[in-house]
């Protein structure tokens, strides 16, 4: 005769892996999610691309870069700019108007424009008519 032990029975089903709860994770592309940062793409736009919505964004760049969202985008967006930037120049070495343009942004350049007053209109006529108006009051 066998010995029954004592305690819990054993559940067929606990060697069975367990299922995962919940929605599949979203998957978003590494190099895309940079590029679209670099071109100034906002959260929202960058949100709609990958078809999440934005606190999925923001906690896939907590996991992969571990930051924010936030901080992410000012890393990768900043290499835009720095891109940007560097085409402008070029481009400023062959057209006059991005030189001129890249100067009043950069370098404070302004146009000067130059005026002169040839001749002074007299206003004591309305000056006198501004003073009885108030006195009236």
């Amino acid at each position: 005769m066998e010995k029954k032990k004592k305690g819990r029975p054993k559940k067929a089903e606990a060697s069975k892996p367990k299922k995962k709860m919940g929605r599949p994770k979203k998957v978003i592309d590494q190099d895309q999610f940079e590029k679209l940062c670099a071109i100034q793409c906002t959260e929202s736009e960058i949100s709609e691309l990958f078809d999440c919505c934005e606190d999925t964004l923001n906690a896939w760049c907590k996991e992969v870069y571990g930051h924010t969202f936030s901080d992410t985008y000012k890393r990768f967006s900043a290499n835009g700019k720095k891109s940007l930037r560097r085409m402008q120049f070029a481009l400023a070495e062959k057209s006059a108007a991005m030189a001129i343009w890249l100067g009043k942004q950069y370098l404070g350049q302004t146009d000067r424009i130059e005026q002169t007053i040839t001749e002074v209109e007299d206003l004591s006529p309305l000056a006198y008519m501004l003073n009885t108006e108030n006195q009236e009051d």
